[in-house]
């Protein structure tokens, strides 16, 4: 069965020996590993993890000025004046 993962470093070791694999062969498939663990790593950092953060610091702070409003702690003058000061 090829797959990209075993085309590429067959085809990395054929250019540079005419005889077969030659005594690296394992050094190409120990790299094009690495890259590929590299590459899944870096999905996962960036796009999969990036979807389930939460709210930003700021985002929660105008919630909780939000619910004291709500609740009646503060007035609309000082809601006003507290959430243009967030921005």
């Amino acid at each position: 069965m090829l797959t990209l993962f075993t085309l590429v470093p067959t085809a990395a070791i054929h250019t540079w020996s005419e005889d077969g694999p030659g005594e690296w062969w394992w050094l190409w498939r120990l790299g094009m590993f690495l890259i590929w663990i590299a590459v899944v790593f870096l999905f996962f950092r960036f796009v999969v993890r990036g979807r389930f953060r939460g709210p930003s610091p700021m985002d929660q702070a105008r919630g909780v000025l939000a619910e004291r409003y709500a609740r009646g702690e503060i007035d609309a003058e000082e809601y006003r004046q507290r959430s243009e000061t967030l921005k």
